[in-house]
């Protein structure tokens, strides 16, 4: 007899929306709040770059893969959750014994570090739910309008926009938080001596 503790195999991966799909909306939705905390003064970031991140969240949790029930099985919906809430967990923390005084080094640590790898395949894995949503978009015609004046919006065609613009706020976003870790952990690039 095999007794399995942790079962991950296909039906968990493809199951993964369905099981926690409302949970995850809520969660994203209520981290919209910290735009109003960085605003309030609360929480001591730059609004922007957290901006960014929350929209591409919010964009592709409710635009690309809630609208369509097809992207909803993808393995991609899957790895993005698994991302993003090892992320959020870790900054979470962070964040939230920060604002009442206590620092632990090694949270400050992977905090600062863990994004490194992991938000550049955020950003990938958003960009692979984009593209193997893009059938659908175009099958279903889901959000995509005639406007008066013979104008029309062609979604698919505003995804591959979006999907430019993830890239170039990458950079941003990623650009920022290597400062900030380099403000908040005090490393600086070695110089040189000179001989």
């Amino acid at each position: 007899m095999t007794v399995r503790f942790f079962s991950f195999g296909k039906d968990s991966m493809v199951d993964t929306f369905y099981a926690i799909g409302f949970v995850m909306r809520l969660c994203q939705s209520i981290s919209l709040l910290e735009l109003l905390h960085i605003y309030v003064g609360i929480e001591y970031n730059h609004l922007l770059p957290r901006f960014l991140q929350l929209t591409e969240r919010i964009i592709i949790l409710f635009v690309v893969i809630t609208s369509q029930e097809e992207v909803q099985g993808k393995y991609v919906v899957c790895v993005l959750f698994i991302f993003w809430n090892l992320l959020d967990m870790v900054r979470y923390t962070y964040s939230m014994l920060s604002v009442i005084g206590i620092s632990y080094a090694v949270l400050t640590w992977l905090s600062q570090t863990l994004w490194m790898p992991i938000y550049p395949l955020c950003v990938l894995a958003e960009a692979f739910a984009i593209y193997q949503s893009l059938p659908y978009f175009e099958s279903f015609g889901t959000y995509s309008t005639e406007l008066p004046f013979d104008l029309s919006i062609y979604f698919p065609y505003v995804l591959k926009i979006y999907l430019m613009m993830l890239f170039i706020g990458m950079y941003f976003t990623y650009s920022h938080l290597y400062s900030e870790r380099r403000d908040i952990l005090g490393i600086f690039p070695i110089k040189k001596k000179k001989m």
